[in-house]
């Protein structure tokens, strides 16, 4: 028998308590991918909406009721035998106490403590999403070495955890080393991850979290890069650029640009029907970058980011 070009569209929730952490559910033994952990929720009957699914699922698997929930992030993928998409909700508000009403196991756990291996292969960019906060911060111009921690230490005091450092000066390989030396030391004192947008072989020689590709490093990739304890993330501007991001298995995309901005004033735009679309096909969490500040973040979301990245919005606040 072939296997079904149809997906089967499924409605998982991402509940979240008080503490910050989110609940998970064990499998029964003899059920597809029997024995890993997951996100609650389950297929929508036909014509179902996706939030009435989710709130159903909920109250059927768990007791609860769901009072409020935002989309976290929409997931395709194909196992042998079907294709699935994951419309993934994040639950902030429910009433009720979870209980595992079908006999399965439940655990609260802190979103940084998720281990990918224990989950089905579906879930992992819910993981990711999870981990990765809204906002991405690209470094930029600064007078000398007091201004680049000042701007950054303002940066990481507004909220910021997620930082790219991208000189946009030339430096000496003394004075590079120096900046992210003193760029990791900050970061990690407030909990951020700081990625460093430059070659592998310089990436290897210092202790971040992760490599940022620029579109021609990612293209010039046959496979991944780095290994699977470090963030990668790259920027994507097209389908080619997305399916190459997609096939070497990076962790979040940065895809640009969407709005006009002032550093590229006549380059042609996406627009957000366009990154909308293009969200769908992406195997990993995006974030949108051009033209972007906190006022954009909501509608981002809503048309699938996981948040916004941005330089002068960030850099200068």
């Amino acid at each position: 028998m072939g296997k079904s070009s149809d997906p089967i569209h499924v409605a998982v929730g991402v509940i979240i308590n008080h503490a910050g952490e989110v609940l998970i559910s064990q499998r029964a033994e003899q059920s597809h991918q029997g024995g890993l952990w997951e996100f609650p929720g389950g297929k929508l009957e036909d014509n179902e909406p996706v939030q009435a699914a989710l709130a159903r699922e909920l109250e059927e698997e768990l007791g609860i009721q769901v009072q409020q929930c935002e989309p976290l992030i929409r997931i395709h993928h194909d196992y042998a035998d079907r294709p699935v998409l994951l419309d993934v909700w994040c639950v902030t508000r429910f009433e009720g106490t979870p209980t595992g009403r079908e006999g399965q196991p439940l655990c609260w756990i802190d979103p940084a403590a998720l281990d990918g291996r224990v989950f089905p292969a579906a879930n992992l960019p819910i993981i990711k999403a999870l981990q990765l906060p809204h906002e991405y911060l690209i470094t930029g111009k600064f007078s000398d070495k007091e201004d680049f921690i000042r701007r950054l230490q303002n940066a990481l005091e507004q909220g910021i955890r997620l930082v790219q450092f991208r000189p946009r000066t030339a430096l000496t390989e003394a004075d590079y080393a120096v900046l992210v030396e003193q760029a990791m030391q900050l970061t990690r004192s407030y909990g951020a991850k700081l990625l460093l947008n430059t070659s592998v072989a310089e990436f290897a020689k210092h202790e971040v979290d992760g490599l940022h590709l620029n579109s021609d490093a990612l293209m010039a990739c046959n496979k991944r890069p780095i290994s699977k304890d470090k963030w990668l993330c790259a920027s994507v501007h097209d389908e080619t650029e997305l399916a190459q991001a997609n096939s070497i298995d990076v962790d979040f995309i940065m895809l640009s640009p969407v709005l006009p901005t002032q550093s590229h004033p006549g380059a042609s735009m996406l627009g957000w029907d366009r990154f909308h679309a293009l969200t769908e096909k992406s195997h990993s969490p995006v974030f949108a970058l051009g033209g972007m500040d906190s006022s954009q973040l909501a509608l981002a979301r809503e048309k699938g980011a996981q948040g916004i990245a941005a330089i002068t919005a960030f850099w200068g606040r």
